[in-house]
């Protein structure tokens, strides 16, 4: 069994938020890092130093996954952990939402996950271990206008992580979802002051995730402790979200 020196982490829309944190949060961990974003992840490669593999891609297209692994395996000779965190979430209702933004948001969204499956299931084997972890969001459990494109994205990771993680069990690798609350990041930022204590007042810990409350339990499932936990979804959303 490898340990975490030697173990390889993908970490896809790692240029800020959620994303940064998990590579970080990995990093301190001793795993060696592959860093990807649609922009160059400046300040997160800054960050982690020179031993990172920072790569720009669009993880909506299947080609994309091919230069990543590429990329990777000419560099380690290996891939051990995927984490599909990159997503969008446009709002749009459904007299707005038309078939373009519907297409890229399942695209990045969903199509990315299946395409790093693809890509790096195979290179896994050749271990006996892996793991994916992707992220998905609480959104489909809670009210929420214009986000149907968005809920039925988020929906479709998690019934794509227990698929998965029946076809892939013998082979030693573990696929499980976190489902997030919204997060402080660039991309809440815009977000009023008084919709964010409107939204935190629904969970039971009354205050905004930060990236780093979601990066301890991404960690965690990509870890050897983890080895008996998948196909699940673990929700990481301060009591938001109501067992029913």
């Amino acid at each position: 069994m490898a340990d975490q020196a030697t173990r390889v982490a993908i970490i896809t829309g790692a240029g800020q938020g959620i994303g940064r944190a998990i590579a970080l949060k990995m990093a301190k961990q001793g795993l060696r890092l592959v860093i990807v974003d649609l922009e160059h992840p400046t300040v997160t490669a800054g960050l982690l130093g020179d031993e990172a593999l920072v790569l720009r891609a669009d993880v909506a297209t299947n080609e994309s996954w091919e230069y990543i692994a590429e990329c990777v395996v000419g560099k380690f000779g290996r891939a051990d952990i995927v984490v599909n965190n990159a997503g969008i979430y446009p709002n749009a209702t459904i007299d707005k939402l038309d078939y373009e933004l519907w297409r890229k948001t399942l695209a990045v969204n969903l199509d990315a996950h299946f395409s790093s499956a693809k890509h790096f299931v195979p290179i896994m084997r050749r271990n006996h271990w892996g793991r994916f972890v992707n992220i998905s969001s609480n959104s489909i459990g809670v009210s929420a206008v214009g986000m149907s494109h968005y809920m039925a994205s988020k929906m479709g990771v998690i019934g794509f992580v227990r698929g998965l993680a029946n076809d892939v069990a013998a082979d030693g690798i573990t696929v499980n979802a976190v489902l997030p609350a919204l997060t402080n990041t660039p991309g809440t930022s815009t977000i009023p002051d008084e919709r964010k204590s409107a939204i935190w007042h629904l969970q039971a810990i009354k205050r905004f995730a930060d990236p780093e409350d979601i990066a301890g339990p991404v960690a965690f499932l990509a870890s050897d402790e983890a080895a008996f936990i998948t196909g699940q979804a673990l929700v990481v959303d301060g009591g938001m979200y109501k067992i029913s």
